[in-house]
């Protein structure tokens, strides 16, 4: 049962992200990738440090700047790039392919067998993805492919790590992801100022959109996703990414008035299959070692 409620939990962070194709498109200034993750990450981190007053210790100033780098201040930027340049649809399968790369990094940094199994369902749940957000009419750009494969490397290493290098004993979940938002967003920091600078206008609903990010998309999430990974299997944590892109779907059936193909159904199947699937370990094979003993017996006489 903690299994489950830990998978459920964690469920819940990829969830909310898939919030963030929608929010981006329809709320935040356009233009402004660097600054919308600035703004997602560095206050919600500053948040998190202040009520939890915890600062790494040791070896854990390099580690929390790299994984911040990975999880945040590299992948925010790309990812939101992906979400103003590339339909939904196409950003959506390329985040998607996180849990494959994340099956093949689990082989060379945490020294772990490759599992066929997930590596299977981390492909089906692609193809799942694809079938629900692509469409005839997608249109492609080179820089921004680029980046959301690099979105998707971002995070599947940093997950990675995460997941090798554990959470220093006496840290909680939330300490932890104040760090890396915090080190994200002083890695974006500069850059955001030199690059792109602030929007010249902000609405309303950008606010209320940069807070739903910050808090909800950025510290609520960051949390659960964190302590999760210590728990649950690298790559079955990952595979709960593709709840984004179904969510994201949702939302554009649920508040823009989109419909769903039969097509798009049997995406939203696969995708869910692979998801409740990777949770599992792959069924073994039953040895015939039992019904073989009476006869080694006999022999054995």
């Amino acid at each position: 049962m903690s299994v489950i409620k830990t998978t459920v939990l964690t469920a819940i962070a990829p969830a909310v992200w898939g919030t963030t194709y929608l929010v981006t498109s329809e709320y935040l200034p356009a233009g402004h990738p660097l600054f919308s993750g600035l703004v997602r990450a560095l206050p919600a981190g500053l948040l998190a440090i202040v009520l939890t007053r915890t600062l790494p210790t040791g070896a854990w100033w390099p580690r929390a700047a790299l994984l911040g780098v990975l999880n945040i201040g590299a992948f925010f930027p790309l990812l939101f790039l992906t979400a103003y340049r590339l339909p939904g649809g196409v950003a959506a399968t390329l985040n998607a392919t996180q849990p494959i790369v994340v099956a093949i990094l689990a082989v060379a940094l945490l020294s772990e067998a490759l599992s066929w199994w997930r590596l299977g369902w981390g492909l089906i749940g692609v193809l799942g993805v694809a079938l629900i957000v692509l469409t005839g009419s997608a249109t492609l750009d080179g820089v921004s492919l680029l980046a959301g494969i690099g979105a998707a490397a971002s995070m599947a290493t940093g997950v990675t790590l995460t997941k090798r290098w554990g959470r220093p004993d006496g840290v909680g979940a939330m300490a932890f992801a104040g760090w890396q938002l915090t080190a994200g967003g002083l890695f974006l920091l500069p850059i955001t100022l030199l690059v792109e600078g602030v929007p010249d206008t902000i609405t309303w609903s950008g606010i209320g959109g940069y807070v739903w990010l910050g808090l909800f998309g950025g510290l609520l999430t960051y949390t659960l996703w964190f302590s999760g990974i210590g728990r649950l299997p690298v790559t079955s944590a990952a595979l709960l990414g593709l709840l984004s892109p179904i969510v994201a779907a949702g939302l554009g059936v649920a508040l823009l008035g989109q419909l769903l193909s039969g097509v798009q159904l049997v995406g939203f199947a696969l995708a869910l299959a692979a998801i409740a699937a990777g949770q599992f370990n792959p069924p073994r094979r039953a040895t015939a070692y039992r019904s073989r003993q009476p006869v080694d017996q006999l022999t054995n006489t």
